[in-house]
């Protein structure tokens, strides 16, 4: 079997995907006819043609723009399910979501629309496809703290939907330190915490993540690699990386697959995972970044079970759905 084929088959979660980011250029146009939205773009290849950026900010400025389409329940359900659909097709069998209310409920789309959306897609995906998955409220990081909290307290009444909260958004400007109180009170709530540290941000981001907001997960963290203790501390803390492979291309954090830094993670000892990230604007799904990422760096098949492994060890599912998901996956490595 190839390894292209072993990548297909292989059981996995994914960790580190924005739903907002998983809109294709067909669902944008299919909704924005749906609900009479103008959209700067008159075909589904000058959307795709849009995608063609080279840095963060600008990303960001059309993956908002894209957000406009998004206003009914029926269009956040849709858009989880359609994720959940090419999720399935590439055997991911639980995914943690990311979602940013700050970009609809600031376009006055109420917070309950968009989370009883999501949610009956999350909820279809694990009753058509054998999906389960987790919900992840994640701040704005460009807008305020103050802000952050009037988002939290709007979530509230929805706690119950919730897995934790996260950090997103322009990371260059607006350090983790920014959130940390925001953090501490949803750690108060019971949510488990994580953020984005170290894509495009310094190593000191990352250490404020660890250090001030006190998250269980690190999404991104490739720029702790430059930073000898930082390796060290994440390797014997086993703390979990979300990396995003094709991401970290597009957005120019590696100039070239070939010089990304998840093999010298893996030797160093780091809980590496393996994620989509903002796929439709990426130009991949989970096993696309699997795959490109292990025939641009050489990963083994051993390599590629471990990362699968620690996707469901990083996960925040409980002890015995992780033992059991962990147990697939061997099994699976071992015909």
């Amino acid at each position: 079997m190839s390894l292209d084929a072993y990548i297909a088959g292989l059981p996995k979660a994914e960790l580190h995907l924005h739903i907002e980011g998983s809109l294709e250029p067909e669902l944008m146009f299919e909704l924005a006819q749906r609900n009479g939205v103008a959209i700067p773009f008159d075909s589904v290849e000058a959307v795709r043609a849009a995608y063609d950026f080279s840095n963060l900010q600008d990303f960001l400025d059309i993956y908002y723009a894209g957000a406009n389409v998004l206003l009914t329940r029926r269009d956040f359900e849709d858009l989880a399910f359609a994720y959940f659909q090419r999720a399935a097709a590439d055997n991911v069998r639980h995914a943690e979501i990311f979602f940013d209310p700050q970009t609809h409920t600031d376009r006055e789309v109420p917070f309950a629309v968009v989370v009883e959306g999501l949610i009956a897609g999350m909820e279809r995906a694990k009753a058509e496809l054998g999906v389960t998955s987790g919900l992840i409220l994640s701040f704005l990081r460009h807008l305020s703290e103050d802000e952050a909290f009037a988002t939290l307290e709007m979530a509230k009444p929805y706690l119950h939907h919730f897995i934790g909260v996260g950090l997103d958004s322009s990371e260059v400007g607006h350090p983790p330190s920014k959130f940390q109180r925001v953090f501490a009170a949803s750690r108060e709530l019971g949510l488990k915490l994580c953020a984005h540290a170290g894509e495009e941000g310094p190593p000191a981001y990352v250490h404020e993540a660890l250090d001030l907001l006190h998250i269980d997960r690190m999404d991104h963290g490739n720029r702790s690699m430059e930073d000898e203790g930082l390796i060290q501390r994440l390797a014997k803390e086993q703390m979990t990386l979300t990396v995003c492979p094709l991401s970290n291309l597009k957005l120019c954090v590696v100039k070239d697959l070939k010089d990304h830094p998840v093999p010298e993670m893996l030797r160093r000892g780091l809980h590496v995972t393996l994620n989509s990230d903002d796929p439709a604007y990426f130009g991949g799904y989970v096993n696309a970044n699997y795959a490109r990422l292990a025939e641009a760096v050489g990963l083994t098949r051993e390599q590629v079970t471990q990362i699968a492994i620690n996707s469901f060890e990083g996960s925040f599912l409980d002890e015995a759905d992780k033992a059991a998901r962990i147990a697939e996956v061997k099994a699976y490595a071992s015909v």
